[in-house]
């Protein structure tokens, strides 16, 4: 007796990657790496869902001697070859400086899977050109830690002490502790 046997269903998992570019990165070449990426996906019978772009933000920790980076996520349904083939793809960039592959779910239906053409598409963020100073940078570089402060916040750093310069405050707590240093000898010395 032959019974008629259905197709097995091949179950897809669901995946989300994060990779990280130089924050030198041009928005052309940012274009082609998710194109790349794109492409890795649909050749290996994957599906993206979405990318999006979230810009340059602060890294945890120096990378390559970079303090930022520029964040893009990818979330796609694939099978088990893609990520390998996806981060060996990443790997391969030089202007990939870092990133990560997550299991969101592990069976899904790819043909149940509906993409809205919006969320795939890669926009382009617009170059911040001067970002405000976050309280950490301000007090490194106030200790001399971070990079030179530019002329511009030096004048607003007198501004903001009433016109006095900072390096006059200094001068005079140094000359109040040498005061009270040799108010101390002197009491030590007229005890022996």
């Amino acid at each position: 007796m032959a019974t008629a046997t259905t197709p097995e269903r091949k179950w897809a998992r669901e995946y989300e990657t994060i990779y990280i570019l130089r924050p030198t990165v041009d928005g052309a070449t940012a274009e082609k790496i998710a194109e790349r990426a794109t492409d890795v996906i649909k050749r290996l019978d994957g599906q993206l869902t979405k990318l999006d772009n979230w810009g340059k933000r602060r890294l945890a920790y120096p990378i390559q001697k970079h303090s930022r980076g520029q964040f893009v996520h990818l979330k796609f349904v694939g099978y088990n070859d893609l990520v390998a083939e996806l981060e060996r793809n990443l790997r391969l960039l030089d202007d990939v400086i870092r990133f990560q592959t997550v299991l969101l779910t592990e069976q899904v239906d790819p043909a149940a899977v509906a993409v809205d053409p919006e969320e795939v598409k890669y926009l382009h963020l617009e170059d911040e050109t001067e970002e405000e100073e976050s309280p950490e940078d301000a007090r490194a570089r106030s200790l001399g830690m971070g990079p030179a402060a530019v002329e511009s916040s030096a004048e607003g750093a007198q501004e903001s002490n009433g016109g006095e310069d900072a390096s006059d405050e200094d001068e005079q707590e140094a000359s109040s502790e040498d005061e009270s240093l040799e108010e101390s000898d002197d009491a030590t010395g007229e005890e022996e």
